[in-house]
C-alpha cells in the first residue's frame, strides 16, 4: 500500500453509479427493463465538455482504471500506468470516464445483480450482450453526464473493439479513436480458446447450470482453469521464458503431478486470485461478446464499407509478440481504414510482453501514445 500517493496519480477516487429506467433492447432481442452503470472519473470537465475521454475495458477489466480507492489499496487501477498527470491520458488536461460494462461483476448490472422479476440473481438468465449493446449503453451514460462528443475513445483488446464500434455507430460523437492490441474480428483460434475457457467453467460440478449463487458456491476450479488458459495466451513465449524459464520450486524432481515448476505455481496463483474476484457467468458473457464482434457483418463482410461511416481520426497500435491479437490483424484494420479514406496512424511496438504489452508502459509505446494524445489535446483543450 502507498504511504503517500505518487505525484503522477489521479489520487483517491470514488466509484459512482447511475441508474437507467429507460429499457434497453439488446441485439439478442431481449430487453433490460432497467440497469445500473458503475464508473469513475478523473480530471476536471471543461466549460464546453470538449475535453472528455472514454476508457473502454478489456475482458476482465472494470471501471477502476486509475488511482486508489483508499490508502489501504495495494495496487492502483488497472491502467494507472497510462492515466494520470503527465501520462498519455493526462488527467490535468482531460476529463476521463471509465466504466464497468453491462454484464460486469463490479457494480454494473450483470449476472450477479438481482433480477427485478424474480428477486433472485439473474445468473444464466442475464441476456447475452454484444459490443454494440455496450456502445448504446455508453451513449446513454454520456447523455446523463452531459457529454455530446468524446474527444477520444480509447481501449485495449476488447476495449479497442468498443472504440471501433463507436466510430461506426455514432461517428459524430467522437473525435478520435485509439484501438490498441485489438482486432476487427476474432480468428477461429481465438474463438477456440474462448470455448475451452467456457467449457472449463460449465463442466465444473459447482457450476449448477449457472445457478451456483443459489447453492452458495462458485465453480472455482473451472474459473481457475479458464483464467490459466487465458493467461497463457496473454503472454509471449519470450516473456514466459525470461520470467520463469524452467526454474523449479525445489531443486530435484518429485516424480509426481503436484506443482513443481515456477510457471505452474504462477498460473495456479493467477487462477486462484481470479476465481476470488470475478464472476463465472460474467466470464462466459464477456468471451461470447468477443466471439460475436464483427462490424463488417452488417456490411456484407466488407469492413471498408463499415468504416466509411467513421468521422474520427484513428490510432492503431499492435505489439510484435502479441499472438492473441497479432499485428497482422491490426494491419488488416489499418488497410481497410486507408481504403475508406480515413485518417489513421499505425505503429507496431517491438516488445517481449505479448498481448499484455498494452498495459505495460514501455518507452516506445508511451512515446507514440503521448504524441497522439498531445494532438487530441491541441484540438480540444
Amino acid at each position: 500500500m502507498p504511504e503517500t500517493l505518487p505525484i503522477d496519480s489521479v489520487g483517491l477516487v470514488t466509484p459512482q453509479t447511475l441508474h437507467f429506467d429507460e429499457p434497453l433492447t439488446l441485439q439478442c432481442g431481449k430487453v433490460l427493463p432497467q440497469y445500473d452503470l458503475t464508473y469513475e472519473t478523473y480530471g476536471e470537465l471543461n466549460d464546453d465538455a470538449s475535453n472528455t475521454i472514454l476508457i473502454c475495458h478489456a475482458l476482465s477489466g472494470h471501471h477502476h482504471a486509475a488511482g486508489y480507492h483508499s490508502m489501504d489499496e495495494k495496487k492502483p487501477g488497472w491502467w494507472d500506468s497510462c492515466i494520470g498527470p503527465g501520462k498519455p491520458i493526462d488527467s490535468a488536461r482531460f476529463f476521463i470516464v471509465s466504466l464497468n460494462n453491462l454484464g460486469g461483476c463490479h457494480g454494473s448490472t450483470g449476472p450477479t445483480s438481482t433480477n427485478p422479476l424474480t428477486g433472485k440473481p439473474y445468473g444464466p438468465d442475464f441476456p447475452v450482450v454484444t459490443v454494440k449493446d455496450w456502445v448504446v449503453s455508453q451513449t446513454r451514460l454520456a447523455d446523463k453526464l452531459g457529454i455530446k462528443k468524446w474527444a477520444a475513445i480509447i481501449g485495449g483488446s476488447l476495449g479497442g473493439m468498443q472504440a471501433l464500434q463507436w466510430s461506426i455507430d455514432y461517428p459524430e460523437r467522437l473525435g478520435h479513436a485509439a484501438v490498441i492490441a485489438s482486432t476487427s474480428k476474432l480468428t477461429a483460434q481465438n474463438i477456440a480458446f474462448n470455448e475451452v475457457a467456457r467449457k472449463a467453467i460449465t463442466s465444473d460440478p459447482a457450476f449448477h447450470e449457472g445457478r451456483y449463487y443459489e447453492y452458495d458456491t462458485i465453480p472455482k476450479k473451472g474459473l481457475m482453469l479458464a483464467r490459466m488458459v487465458g493467461h497463457i495466451t496473454y503472454l509471449s513465449d519470450e516473456a514466459m521464458g525470461e520470467k520463469f524459464g524452467r526454474d523449479m520450486r525445489n531443486k530435484a524432481f518429485k516424480f509426481g503431478y503436484d506443482v513443481e515448476f515456477e510457471v505452474e505455481s504462477y498460473l495456479n496463483y493467477q487462477g486462484e486470485r481470479f476465481s476470488e474476484n470475478f464472476d463465472a457467468n460474467t466470464y462466459l458473457l464477456m468471451t461470447r461478446a468477443l466471439d460475436y464482434f464483427d462490424p463488417a457483418k452488417e456490411y456484407n463482410g466488407h469492413l471498408e464499407d463499415a468504416l466509411k461511416k467513421a468521422l474520427c481520426k484513428f490510432l492503431v497500435i499492435s505489439f510484435s509478440t502479441d499472438w492473441r491479437f497479432a499485428p497482422e490483424r491490426s494491419e488488416i484494420l489499418v488497410n481497410d481504414l486507408v481504403k475508406a479514406d480515413k485518417s489513421v496512424c499505425y505503429t507496431e511496438i517491438d516488445t517481449p510482453h505479448g498481448h499484455d504489452a498494452f498495459l505495460i508502459p514501455t518507452p516506445r509505446y508511451m512515446a507514440v501514445f503521448n504524441a497522439f494524445m498531445d494532438r487530441v489535446a491541441k484540438e480540444v483543450c
